[in-house]
């Protein structure tokens, strides 16, 4: 039965936190009667059967639940006296999603607090797993989420999609949240699991949510442009075992062709507004790769200058560092080794960092250098099909133990 619990969890979670924290105008006590819901349908529904509709049981679970906490809680009755003003409580939707998305991307938040409380209440990921996002202890992520959620609290801010003035302001931390939700799922920070299709999915159907709200608003589109194009190789980035399957080694004639086609789409229609944003050109990047016949046959010069355009409007070591991919095929693997090396103070923490260098020293004939490298960028990774395919790598560029047959006896010369 937790199993049940789990699952409508990540689907719903969201939608269901939303409506409980509008209500209430307290994320805190929305989670906490909503994780009370949560343990009486682990007791009850084994007994009484799963209800046709489970997240508005749980819903209404959770309000009243919540109701009780507030009657009990003499600092509450105010609050009450608020919440309580109609007594029927709405199903969860997708303005809710949204609603809890926006307020905790409010701007009374620093933007470090606004993703980490948006992975937790929108996404539902725990404080140790964005700790290990944001490579920080978990014990200093919970006490942030704390901080958070109080702040909110106390300036009273709504749980709900804010008015459309406020879109412009209100907006660029909502994307990047979106997008490393999105991450997230694409490729778990987790040890536990490659990936989380549930969170790539929540994030794409917030990103197409957020758009029908707002679609006169370019980055919007670019966002769904550009998660929709990753999205459309998702068939092909797990082999049949498990093992992570690399751009260059997928199976192109699997890719979702008709999803690439919504994507460009979507991508033309604000690219002609002439207001180009950082997700436009992402998307514009990940459209280069989605449209070219093969790998080796990708429009490598294109891209660069992509990333040329990108660096202006989001100057990053991360975007100089796959400019310095497109660097290594468009003119060669020496020009993009001195690229990935000028930001080796900025990243050298970072495991594609790494990666990347032991392909370009491979490329250049220095195997003993890739090895070191691949071995640094295997220290870093924490996710498991990653973790698999660097450690595959580096036994491939091991040199082989000599034949016992050959082998010298150890002390004689």
């Amino acid at each position: 039965m937790s199993d049940v619990v789990d699952r409508i969890w990540r689907t719903d979670a969201a939608g269901m936190l939303g409506v409980l924290a509008r209500r209430f105008g307290d994320l805190d006590l929305a989670e906490e009667a909503l994780q009370d819901a949560v343990a009486e349908a682990i007791e009850r529904w084994p007994r009484d059967g799963v209800p046709d509709n489970a997240a508005g049981w749980l819903v209404t679970t959770a309000w009243r639940k919540g109701v009780d906490r507030l009657r009990r809680d003499a600092n509450g009755r105010r609050k009450l006296a608020v919440a309580a003003q109609d007594e029927a409580v709405a199903e969860p939707s997708d303005d809710d999603r949204l609603g809890i998305v926006f307020a905790c991307c409010h701007p009374v938040l620093a933007e470090p607090a606004q993703v980490a409380l948006t992975l937790h209440a929108a996404a539902g990921l725990p404080a140790e797993t964005i700790a290990a996002a944001f490579l920080l202890p978990g014990a200093t992520m919970a006490q942030r989420l704390v901080r958070a959620k109080r702040l909110l609290r106390e300036r009273e801010v709504r749980f709900e999609v804010p008015e459309p003035d406020t879109y412009a302001q209100r907006l660029p931390p909502v994307l990047a949240v979106l997008y490393l939700i999105y991450n997230e799922g694409y490729l778990a920070t987790s040890r536990d699991t490659p990936h989380r299709r549930e969170l790539t999915r929540e994030a794409l159907d917030l990103a197409r949510e957020l758009h029908r709200l707002m679609p006169a608003e370019p980055e919007v589109a670019g966002l769904v442009a550009l998660l929709e194009l990753h999205e459309s190789r998702a068939a092909t980035r797990f082999g049949a075992d498990g093992r992570l399957v690399l751009l260059e080694d997928q199976d192109r004639a699997r890719w979702d062709r008709g999803l690439i086609r919504v994507a460009m789409r979507r991508l033309a229609t604000a690219a002609a507004r002439d207001r180009p944003g950082p997700y436009q050109l992402e998307a514009a990047i990940a459209a280069q790769h989605a449209l070219a016949p093969s790998y080796e046959r990708t429009d490598w010069a294109a891209l660069r200058r992509h990333y040329d355009l990108l660096m202006t409007l989001r100057p990053s070591p991360v975007v100089r560092l796959g400019r310095a991919v497109a660097t290594g095929f468009a003119i060669g693997p020496a020009e993009a080794l001195a690229e990935v090396d000028a930001v080796a103070d900025q990243l050298s923490g970072y495991r594609l960092w790494h990666a990347t260098r032991a392909d370009l020293l491979l490329r250049l004939g220095r195997p003993e250098e890739a090895i070191e490298a691949t071995s640094r960028a295997l220290a870093l990774a924490t996710n498991p099909a990653e973790r698999e395919l660097l450690t595959r790598r580096l036994a491939a560029l091991q040199p082989a133990p000599p034949h016992p047959a050959t082998a010298q006896p150890r002390g004689q010369g």
